[in-house]
């Protein structure tokens, strides 16, 4: 092939099945005689459940079961290594015991014959409770001595930040968020004997089996779980929550497959979300701009279930250059639902305090922002005393400046208008850790002249079919459209999770290594096949080439298409299987992907209208695979960074901690008319450190540093300096901040 696929805008190869709606989802594969389970939810955000009247619902036509924790079978907690081999959303098992952690926690499971049945008993189950005051408002809530606390130093921040000719001293504050996939959480549990199918809408189909596995006590042997399609997570389905262990359980009890959906105003409460954040920055520098001193101390709520510590501090270590740091992060418990990763967690709401402590700092020295961060370009990573496997931030930064135009900038407030309009212009760094963990993948060979590659992976949107296509393409010389791609099944040789940003990085290695391999089989069998024109020749002078087989040096259309030597051969097939781990030199670098972000608002003060016209985006994620969905990403996370900084916020009732806004209506994000002008651009430099093909994840660098961007924008505009997200338009319309 004379066109490389390497980087070319190739369009998704599962796309016709999604646009069509034949890409079967979790709750969509066809199962027979099929029971629905509908959960009830507690009514309160903290007590105890003193009794469960399922009498009338047991009664109503279709009932099956209604299971809760007077008569649920026995499950057990998660014990296995923390992070990717075994990790739940929530540890404590539904059904547990008779406490309540949280408002909308499952206390009770009605199973039917249809779903619009199990709806109507569910209805009828009627629970009381011993109801206690909840624990919502963070700020009143001591911090128990239980709940861990974070701490980092290098240097005497203290001393330098008291000494430093300019000081900056603020509070930024980010909401809770939540995830709102299209796709509902969902589950299909089938039983055959002591064997276990789930169906499931996960971004971990290997760490969702092995959680499986110990909660039920059902060996790993004998559960699968199939997740082809996942319609989208956004972390909020990278670990298993308590549906799926409901919809196996009552499955097992009603000797029927079993589906359990998870209804849109419980994805509020039970899947997890993003926890708000208090974050304090304090910031020393020289006249010149020159950092001497960041402090940063955050406070963040977690459930009564488990701890999670949205990691905000990871970033100020490593982003700037500073001699004197430290940070500190506290973790106090309230009567939520655990938190969950969310795209980019920790980074996303870390960033957006240091960096818009930038910009504070920045207009205290009267210095364009974008120059306080050049002042301020980090080398290496200090945090580690590391050098970075490849930095191009400085390219971001210039790439990004251009195309937005910044060097126009009139930084005086409220100077740059469009007819009615006061335009205001910001810009912030974009970062997130560029990780590579394990994977296995398969390659097959086939004598119709096809190729199948399939690992326990699995694609969540973003591409993953189409980068396995891609490589296996490329290096086969092979038209795209001549290879199967096979991911979400844990049949399939185990491959990693969904999340994190290491998906490509980590099977890139190993689609690379299988291919390889399978093409050494080939080669093998080129030279002991009776009538081979390869018969007896070595094999290591021979070469592939757009999916023929021919002599080194020789030309390639002189060559034995592949299928044709398997059907000489008189075989179906030829696979190969390979494993990589992690990067070989962890350790010696840090690894990170960076970008620059660039945000035009226009405010409209008559009207009180605030709207986002452009943004321009540059990253640096090494060599980009796949430059279409690569770019869908990016874009996807800059309507995110911009949904973070003016819409998103979930807001809890203090009288029983209920989301109150716990739908689409009023959970607001962007639509089609918020988003205008988007830009985004790859300056491409190849990570070799990190994996062969040089490439980095980019699923989640995309949001972070939109948000400060944004509030740096807003203030350009109005004078109004917005340090608590959402941005509201009483911020603007008052003139004055928000309070708490």
């Amino acid at each position: 092939m004379s066109t490389s696929l390497i980087g070319a805008a190739v369009t998704r190869i599962d796309g016709p099945l999604k646009v069509t709606g034949a890409a079967p989802y979790a709750v969509d594969h066809p199962v027979e005689n099929l029971a629905y389970g509908v959960g009830v939810a507690s009514t309160i955000g903290n007590g105890r459940v003193t009794r469960v009247d399922a009498s009338a619902a047991e009664k109503m036509s279709g009932v099956l079961a209604v299971l809760h924790h007077g008569n649920s079978l026995r499950l057990y907690r998660p014990g296995g290594p923390f992070e990717q081999e075994s990790r739940a959303g929530e540890s404590r098992p539904p059904f547990e015991d008779d406490t309540v952690y949280y408002y909308g926690q499952f206390v009770a499971l009605v199973v039917a014959n249809t779903f619009a049945q199990a709806n109507a008993a569910a209805a009828a189950v009627k629970v009381e409770y011993a109801a206690e005051k909840p624990a919502v408002v963070l700020e009143e809530q001591d911090r128990a001595p239980g709940d861990p606390k974070q701490h980092y130093q290098r240097g005497n921040p203290e001393e330098a930040f008291a000494g430093a000719p300019v000081r900056i001293d603020y509070t930024y504050e980010t909401p809770t968020e939540t995830h709102n996939p299209m796709e509902m959480h969902g589950t299909i549990a089938v039983w055959n004997g002591d064997r276990l199918r789930l169906y499931e809408t996960t971004q971990g189909v290997v760490n969702h089996r092995n959680v499986l596995s110990e909660m039920l006590g059902v060996p790993l042997d004998r559960i699968e779980v199939i997740s082809p399609f996942c319609g989208a997570g956004f972390g909020g389905k990278l670990f298993p929550w308590p549906q799926s262990l409901l919809a196996a359980m009552a499955a097992k009890k009603v000797n029927r497959p079993v589906q359990v959906v998870v209804p849109r105003s419980l994805e509020f409460t039970t899947v997890g979300h993003r926890p708000r954040t208090q974050q304090r920055m304090r910031m020393g520098a020289q006249q010149d701009g020159t950092l001497v001193a960041i402090v940063q101390d955050v406070l963040q709520p977690t459930s009564k279930i488990d701890s999670f510590t949205e990691n905000c501090t990871g970033v100020t270590r490593m982003l700037y250059s500073c001699p004197n740091v430290a940070t500190t992060q506290e973790v106090v418990s309230l009567n939520i639902g655990t938190p969950t990763p969310m795209r980019g967690p920790g980074t996303t709401p870390g960033l957006y305090a240091l960096d818009a402590a930038m910009d504070d700092l920045a207009l205290k020295l009267n210095m364009d922002p974008l120059q306080l961060r050049l002042k301020n370009y980090a080398e290496k990573d200090e945090s580690e005393n590391l050098p970075f496997s490849g930095k191009h931030l400085k390219e971001c930064y210039q790439v990004g400046a251009e195309r937005f135009g910044w060097a126009k900038r009139n930084p005086a407030v409220g100077s740059m208008k469009s007819g009615n309009e006061i335009l205001g212009w910001g810009m912030g760094t974009s970062t997130w850790h560029a990780g590579r963990g394990s994977a296995t993948v398969r390659v097959r060979l086939g004598a119709d002249g096809r190729v199948r590659t399939s690992s326990a992976t699995q694609d969540i949107g973003t591409g993953m079919y189409t980068v396995f296509a891609i490589v296996v393409a490329q290096k086969l010389g092979i038209p795209i459209d001549r290879v199967d791609v096979a991911l979400g099944d844990t049949a399939l040789p185990p491959g990693p999770m969904s999340g994190g940003s290491t998906a490509t990085a980590s099977v890139l290695p190993a689609i690379d290594q299988a291919t390889d391999k399978v093409t050494q089989l080939l080669f093998e069998l080129a030279t002991r096949t009776a009538g081979s024109p390869f018969e007896k020749a070595d094999a290591r002078t021979l070469a592939l080439t757009n999916g023929r087989v021919h002599g080194q040096g020789q030309d390639p259309e002189s060559g034995v298409p592949f299928e044709k030597l398997l059907q000489l051969r008189r075989v179906a097939s030829l696979e190969a299987e390979a494993h990589t781990g992690g990067a070989d030199e962890t350790g010696k670098y840090s690894s990170h992907c960076f970008g620059a972000q660039f945000i035009e608002v226009a405010w409209d003060p008559g009207i009180a209208r605030l709207r986002v016209t452009r943004s321009v985006t540059a990253i640096d994620a090494g060599r980009i695979i796949s430059e279409k969905t690569a770019r869908n990403q990016i874009l996807g996370g800059v309507v995110w960074g911009i949904s973070m900084g003016m819409f998103e916020e979930t807001i809890y009732d203090p009288r029983n901690a209920k989301p109150i806004n716990n739908n689409y209506a009023d959970y607001l994000i962007p639509t089609n008319a918020d988003i205008e002008q988007m830009e985004c651009h790859f300056v491409q430099y190849p990570d070799l450190h990190l994996n062969e093909y040089g490439a980095r994840g980019l699923g989640e660098i995309g949001l972070t540093g939109v948000a400060s961007a944004l509030t740096m924008a807003v203030y350009h505009a109005t004078g109004i300096r917005v340090r608590r997200l959402p941005i509201r338009l009483e911020n603007l319309m008052s003139g004055q901040q928000r309070s708490a």
